[in-house]
Formats: structure tokens, sequence, C-alpha cells
């Protein structure tokens, strides 16, 4: 039975970013699901996450680019058969850490400065990128027409999902993972991938020259590849 694939999305974007992605997949046999971030909180969203795995039959591919990744570490390790994890320019935490740390792990990440802050009734704030400074900062190897558009329809995370701890039983401990992103990441510095590429036992790790954060969008055929490829190593350790 081959895994059925959930693609998370992360903050600023929406689950249209994997529309390029999705056909493929489907075409090598695969069911798909792009799930819907709430983007709420850390724990919140993962725990919804957790609920999707358990109710899918069969084993699962979870692939997770930026805050989604995050998601894919906290997810429950007896929610499903999850057989490989897949970080998109996706935040691979360490117990305790949270977004915004993992960002830090090395300098250059210019997030902070474009963000443009809502806040929301009873405490706290939404989060958005600037829409003048999206293309630039977010998805600068796209066209700029493209971006324009992303920029409109980008959802919010809230600051405090962006500060919240990681859970204290990250998914990748047990689970193989795979890392594709790209060197220009201006939201996740590409060091701060790698030294999270390293620490979770990588599988293999991809960086592509030129390439933005949304590598998944800009870079699709090295992405489905990356998929693809955890997908069949974990149908033939199912064998």
């Amino acid at each position: 039975m081959k895994p059925t694939i959930v693609l998370v999305h992360g903050a600023y974007a929406e689950s249209s970013s994997w529309d390029d992605v999705v056909a493929p997949l489907q075409e090598a046999g695969h069911r798909v699901i792009a799930w819907a971030t709430p983007l709420r909180g850390l724990a919140s969203d993962a725990a919804g996450l957790t609920d999707l795995v358990r109710s899918i039959e069969g084993p699962v591919v979870l692939v997770g680019h930026s805050y989604g990744g995050a998601l894919l570490t906290n997810v429950a390790a007896d929610a499903g058969d999850v057989q490989a994890l897949v970080y998109v320019a996706g935040f691979a935490l360490d117990p305790g850490e949270s977004c915004a740390d993992a960002s830090a792990l090395v300098p250059g990440g210019t997030l902070g400065e474009t963000l443009v802050l809502v806040p929301l009734t009873g405490g706290g704030a939404d989060t958005y990128i600037d829409p003048a400074k999206y293309h630039h900062q977010f998805a600068e190897d796209l066209p700029e027409a493209q971006a324009a558009l992303m920029a409109v329809t980008q959802r919010p995370v809230t600051q405090a999902a962006l500060g919240e701890p990681s859970g204290d039983a990250p998914l990748w401990r047990t689970v193989p993972s795979w890392f594709v992103f790209g060197e220009l990441d201006r939201n996740i510095p590409a060091g701060a991938h790698r030294i999270m590429a390293e620490r979770a036992g990588s599988r293999r790790t991809v960086e592509i020259a030129g390439a933005s954060h949304v590598v998944g969008m800009s870079h699709v055929a090295e992405t489905v590849q990356m998929i693809l490829e955890a997908a069949d190593a974990s149908t033939t350790a199912a064998v």
C-alpha cells in the first residue's frame, strides 16, 4: 500500500502553495491531502494534525514547509503509521526550541523586520509580512505577479505560535527525515537548515542554489523528487 502524503503549509502561505506538487504525487499513485494549517499555536495546531493522521488508514508521509515542519515534529508518535518526514524549508525543532529560536541558530534571517502586527481581541497579535516586502523576503525566485498575489492571500500566524516551545518528543527522533531548502532563504537562513538537518540525522539533504524560502514552489521537480524518495524508502522498508 502506497503511503498517503500529507502536505502541511506554513505561515504567510496557504494550502494552494502545494498546487504544483499535488498532481505529480497523485500520478505516482499516492493519495494526497493538503492540510489547511490553523496557524494559531504550535501545540494546538500539532494536535489538529495528529487528529488527521489518526484518521488515515495505512502508511503516511508527512511533508512540512516552514512552520509546517514544526508541526510534523510535534505529531504524536502513536498517531498512526508515519513512515517518513520531509522538511521543505521546514523547522525540525529540538525540545523546548521555538521557531523564532531556530531561525536565530545562525545570523542572517530578516523576517522580523518585515512583519506587520494585528492586535487580537483577548491579547496577542497576528503577524503578516508587509505586502510591499513580501516578494523580496519570502519568494524572490517567483515571478513578481505571483508573489504579489501570494502577499494578498497570505494567512497570518500568531506571534505566540512563533515563540511557543516545541514538545519534548520530536518525531524526527524515531521517524526518518529528508530535507530540502534554499540557499537564499531569508526567513530561515540556510545555516539554520543545515543544523536542523544534521541533528535530525537527515537521510538526504539538498540545498538548492539561489532558491528562496518557497523552494517547494520555485523548485517543484526537486521537491517532488525528495517526497517520492522518502515515500519509496518507507515502502521498501515496510516490505
